[in-house]
C-alpha cells in the first residue's frame, strides 16, 4: 500500500464551527497539519478551484448548500472530480447512504467520530485515489 501524503492540503467544509476546531484537532492527531477550513459549500466551492487540495471532509447538513449539493459541483468539475471526498453526517439514514454514494462520494463518516475512524476512513480512500 502507498504511504499516505500527511502534507496534503485537507480541506474541512462546516457551517458549525465548533465541528471545524473538533475535526482540526482530530486531523492533528494523525498528523494531517495542512488544514483550510470553509464555513459553507460556496467558500469551499472557491476554495477548491483556487488552490490544490487532495481531500475534502465535509459536512452534510449545511445551508445554503449542502455537502451533498458541494460534491455534486465538485464531481462536475474535471479538474476537481478526482478529488477524494468525505462526507460526515449526523445520520446514517440508507437513502442518505445511497444519494451520496451516487454522488460519488469516496466515503461517509457518521458522527460523532474520533481519530482513528477519521485515520481509517482517510485511508481506505486515498488508498484508492
Amino acid at each position: 500500500m502507498m504511504p499516505i501524503d500527511k502534507s496534503m492540503n485537507v480541506l474541512i467544509v462546516d457551517d458549525y464551527k465548533t465541528m471545524l476546531r473538533i475535526i482540526r484537532n482530530l486531523l492533528k492527531q494523525i498528523d494531517f497539519n495542512n488544514v483550510d477550513e470553509a464555513t459553507d459549500g460556496a467558500e469551499a466551492l472557491a476554495r477548491l478551484r483556487a488552490g490544490s487540495y487532495g481531500l475534502v471532509i465535509s459536512d452534510w447538513n449545511m445551508q445554503p448548500m449542502t455537502g451533498l449539493q458541494l460534491l455534486q459541483e465538485v464531481r462536475a468539475d474535471h479538474r476537481l472530480r478526482a478529488t477524494p471526498f468525505i462526507m460526515v453526517t449526523a445520520e446514517s439514514k440508507a437513502e442518505n447512504v445511497v444519494a451520496a454514494k451516487q454522488a460519488g462520494v469516496s466515503n461517509y463518516i457518521v458522527k460523532p467520530f474520533n481519530a482513528e475512524t477519521l485515520r481509517e476512513k482517510i485511508e481506505k480512500v486515498l488508498a484508492h485515489a
